[in-house]
């Protein structure tokens, strides 16, 4: 090996003083890329690539803001054990329940304890809206600008700078991050927020951090959890030390109002009558504001319009939840004079605080989804909540004084439900995330070390999706499987595996213009509102962009709409124009940004060139194919659609297809509500699933014959995809099948039985004799 000189062998050593876990890794990384030995170049190479630059490190030593607690606050009386637990253990568990201050004041103590300098400390939220207000709420405690030393990175949006100390952001940024930065050098500190909500990101997150701390000794990781069962993730991390935390709690009494049933009365109006009687009871009691928990977007329009007919109008009645604005987010953190009853999915469950409540109404209900191996069905169903996040709801009102939470169900209902909501990662489709695990080099993921090791019929299923989709190849056991070189090229795409599958095929199709539009819009919720009041209108509205074909094209048709718009109206103009088209103007935007990022993979990491000349349908419908063999359909005589392995279902009311219901379909989605529908739908000819679905063909022959017309033995051909026959009854030469039985069959009908028409001389002279 070739050795530095003795100018950087000195600033070496400077180096391996600051970090000298990092330096040892990128060694072996530098060693790894040339056997031979570091030449000079490598050295230089090796200075250059050292993660954070001196001024860098001044820069943050010198924005170091002065740091005070709450005194109000229970965490504030804990900060030197938990100062301590930090210096003595890589991670630590920090258990509290609401109102104790956790997710604002812990950075804060990182801070005191010299982190955030060699690296960031990051600090991670489920949601984007908590990564949002909660950095504003540090920031606002430090005396800080947004942005500075405190940041946010959320999907699109980076409010961060190369010396800020803290860093917020959803746990999807902190795993997208991971692709590019597998060590997450860039942190020194990383704290993960609410890690009992046990979403599918975090726990692959404690699993991934769990794989890398004896490689990062250096990293300190602190979990969070509300009161719900911590001690899972102590034993994850080896015992990792516990402290808790009680709440800033005021008392809170729990009523329990079961829902009436009355003849006449629907599922629906039941609940909308027992939420307006709770309204009316609280609203005389409590003196804040009123916080009602509903299981999704549509409930809270519904309510809404309910509570604005039925409630005095001094109420401010606010809605809450992902799809809107971020202004109209805003508002809920704001408290004005005026007394409010803000309606709210999960979101404001556990990661978000909203000020000023003394009333809770839980309808005990929440939208859970599911993904079924069986059926490949993703379903959304309205679930009952377990009793954790009962008790957490309830929690939400005791924060700035005594409060009352009204539960719409019996107390005996209450103590029938699970104690804690099943882990996402139990009930998810995982394809995506062996993909990842794959890509960043974990090994097989039922020997990943998750809290929760997932079924082993969900791993078998996402494996041989990706197999369906050429990503995957089986290595020498069974039990093994290795990225194909389109399993690599998918990796790189920010997007789900099929949709990855759809961009590819699209470059052979000449089509990858219109896909990388598609694949986008297929990856954000659909920006197309219906408000429930103006379902009419808003269809009328989103006509203009439908295509009676396609919903695919339908969506094209809406881009180039907006993208036309764009270029001709103010920013205030195109929001006009939006309400107007009842579009979602931030989803619109979102879609946007998704359509860049595509196209920084296409043409950086894949150097793909996308078409000029515009596509046609068969084009882009054989690329979509690509992605979504699993998601054909064939109509039945009784109307309805039979799909792949045997499931039924019909197309969504609110397709362009509805009432044309073609003989052949694929859809980008199935899913399971009230019934099995498929969204997003197009027609398709069964030739084009042949040509996509070449590798997934099961072909049965059957009734070989002699035909003397065409002189050929030939068999019937029935090709079926996934249990789904494509075409039966096709003609094709036997030899092509089985070249033996076919010489057979010819010798004994062409020449034999002189089934046969032909001037070959042999002939002739068979016939003679």
């Amino acid at each position: 090996m070739s050795s530095p000189d003795v100018s950087f062998e000195s600033r070496l050593k400077a180096v391996y003083q600051r970090d000298r876990f990092r330096l040892q890794r990128l060694l072996s990384k530098l060693r790894k890329e040339d056997p031979q030995g570091l030449n000079p170049a490598g050295w230089t190479a090796l200075e250059e690539r050292m993660a954070l630059s001196e001024q860098t490190v001044l820069k943050r030593e010198a924005s170091r803001p002065e740091l005070q607690y709450p005194e109000a606050l229970p965490i504030a009386q804990h900060r030197e054990a938990i100062l301590e637990a930090l210096k003595a253990h890589s991670v630590i568990i920090v258990c509290g329940e609401t109102g104790s201050g956790k997710t604002t004041q812990l950075p804060k103590i990182c801070l005191e304890a010299g982190l955030g300098t060699r690296g960031l400390i990051g600090h991670t939220q489920p949601r984007r809206i908590a990564a949002r207000s909660v950095a504003q709420r540090i920031a606002e405690e430090l005396g800080e600008q947004m942005g500075h030393t405190v940041g946010y990175k959320v999907r699109f949006q980076d409010h961060t700078q190369p010396h800020s100390l803290i860093k917020l952001m959803t746990d999807g940024i902190l795993l997208a991050e991971s692709q590019h930065d597998r060590f997450l050098d860039q942190y020194d500190t990383l704290i993960i927020d609410e890690a009992h909500e046990r979403s599918l990101n975090i726990d692959f997150l404690l699993g991934y951090l769990r794989w890398l701390l004896p490689k990062r000794p250096d990293l300190k990781v602190i979990v969070t959890s509300a009161t719900i069962d911590p001690e899972r993730f102590s034993a994850h991390f080896g015992g990792a030390p516990i402290i808790r935390i009680p709440g800033r709690t005021f008392p809170v009494e729990v009523r329990y109002r079961e829902v009436q049933v009355e003849d006449g009365d629907e599922t629906d109006a039941r609940e909308q009558k027992a939420i307006l009687n709770a309204v009316d009871e609280l609203w005389r009691e409590v003196p804040g504001d009123l916080l009602v928990f509903l299981s999704g977007e549509r409930e809270i329009r519904e309510t809404a319009e309910a509570l604005r007919k039925h409630h005095p109008s001094h109420a401010e009645i606010l809605p809450l939840f992902s799809r809107l604005s971020q202004s109209e987010q805003d508002r809920v953190f704001k408290p004005e004079r005026q007394r409010r009853i803000v309606l709210a999915t999960n979101v404001a469950e556990t990661s978000l605080t909203v000020p000023g409540i003394r009333g809770v109404i839980d309808t005990g209900f929440a939208r859970m989804s599911r993904y079924s191996h069986r059926s490949k069905l993703q379903r959304l169903p309205i679930e009952k909540i377990s009793q954790a996040s009962a008790n957490q709801r309830s929690g939400r009102c005791g924060r700035v004084g005594p409060g009352i939470a009204i539960r719409l169900y019996s107390e005996e209902d209450f103590a029938g439900r699970p104690e804690f909501t099943e882990p996402e990662i139990l009930r998810t489709n995982l394809a995506a995330v062996i993909l990842r695990m794959h890509a960043l080099k974990l090994g097989e993921i039922d020997r990943f070390p998750f809290v929760e090791p997932p079924d082993g019929r969900l791993i078998r299923d996402g494996v041989r999706a990706l197999k369906e989709l050429g990503a995957l190849k089986e290595g020498r056991s069974e039990h093994e499987s290795f990225l194909t070189e389109l399993g690599v090229q998918l990796a790189k795409f920010p997007v789900d595996p099929r949709l990855g599958r759809m961009l590819l095929a699209a470059q052979g199709e000449g089509c990858l213009n219109e896909m990388a539009i598609i694949v986008s819009a297929l990856s954000v919720p659909d920006p197309r509102e219906r408000p429930q009041e103006k379902a009419q209108l808003a269809d009328q509205r989103h006509a203009v962009f439908k295509d009676e074909r396609s919903d695919f094209i339908s969506l094209l048709n809406l881009w180039r709409a907006f993208q036309g718009m764009k270029h001709e109206l103010s920013r205030a103009k195109l929001r006009a124009y939006c309400r107007e088209h009842f579009l979602s103007y931030v989803r619109m935007l979102e879609w946007q940004e998704v359509h860049a990022q595509v196209l920084e993979v296409l043409k950086g990491e894949l150097s793909l060139a996308l078409n000029v000349t515009p596509s046609d349908f068969p084009e882009i419908h054989r690329a979509l194919l690509a992605g979504l063999l699993s998601q054909v359909c064939v109509r039945q005589e009784q109307g309805d659609y039979l799909g792949a392995r045997g499931v039924r279902l019909s197309i969504h009311p609110g397709s362009s297809l509805a009432k044309s219901r073609p003989k052949w379909i694929v859809s980008a989605e199935q899913v399971e509500t009230s019934k099995v529908f498929a969204r997003l739908v197009a027609g398709i000819q069964p030739e084009w699933i042949e040509q996509a679905g070449e590798h997934l063909l099961k072909r049965h022959y059957y009734d070989p014959h002699w035909e003397r017309k065409t002189a050929r033995v030939m068999v019937h051909e029935r090709t079926t995809l996934l249990g789904l026959t494509v075409q039966a009854g096709r003609k094709v030469p036997y030899e092509k099948v089985n070249q033996k039985e076919a010489r057979e069959l010819f010798i004994r009908h062409a020449l034999v039985q002189m089934d046969y028409d032909s001037r070959a001389s042999f002939f002739t002279h068979n016939l003679k004799t």
